[in-house]
């Protein structure tokens, strides 16, 4: 019995240090599960809360109207925004978003953003929305505080870039009924006219 015992012992003693590595051994040659990140990006889900933009009208006009309601809603006091008044003198050339008012200073520090989303429910005019971007590394603090340049939406064909007057004849309730679909002739001469003095004040400086 004690010799018996005394076999068992010494095989256990033998075989102890390989048991250890049973699961490396049945691991070691399994198929890599790993993603080839950053060469493939695995997609995101459509509702993935990522960088904030910030949208246009099919005009080109900003549909920030400067509430500041994003910011209030903000948990983290990630959001500062800065509303003024859009200038009608003349020709309505200083106009930046249907309405009264736009929002002249927008900044999201994403230093403190959690994601949250409370912005995007808190717009009244679907101006703030989240991308499926989600690449936001920086080695500089400075840079993940995102500015207005940086968080308006791309112009797209038919769009002009503000300011130019809204559309003749339509009120700021007509742009979120959908009436507007794209810049008009009156909309564009401004915008080229604008263009004009511009180069004539680049050329006599």
């Amino acid at each position: 019995m004690a010799d018996e015992q005394r076999g068992k012992g010494f095989f256990s003693d033998l075989f102890a240090p390989v048991a250890g590595f049973g699961v490396t051994f049945s691991t070691m040659f399994r198929k890599v599960a790993t993603e080839e990140y950053p060469e493939e990006k695995r997609p995101t889900q459509p509702r993935f809360h990522g960088r904030h933009q910030l949208n246009r009208h099919p005009d080109g006009l900003e549909k920030c109207v400067g509430c500041e309601l994003c910011a209030w809603a903000c948990p983290a006091d990630a959001i500062l925004v800065e509303g003024a008044n859009n200038d009608d003198t003349g020709d309505g050339a200083g106009r930046f978003s249907p309405g009264e008012r736009y929002g002249r200073v927008y900044q999201i520090n994403y230093l403190r953003c959690i994601f949250c989303g409370l912005c995007i429910e808190a717009c009244p005019t679907r101006a703030l929305t989240m991308t499926n971007e989600y690449e936001l590394a920086d080695d500089n603090r400075a840079d993940l505080i995102y500015t207005k340049d940086q968080l308006l939406a791309p112009l797209q064909p038919g769009m002009l870039q503000p300011p130019f007057p809204m559309v003749d004849g339509l009120e700021e309730r007509d742009y979120y009924l959908g009436k507007v679909t794209e810049a008009t002739d009156a909309q564009r001469e401004v915008v080229a006219g604008r263009t004009r003095s511009d180069d004539d004040a680049e050329v006599t400086s």
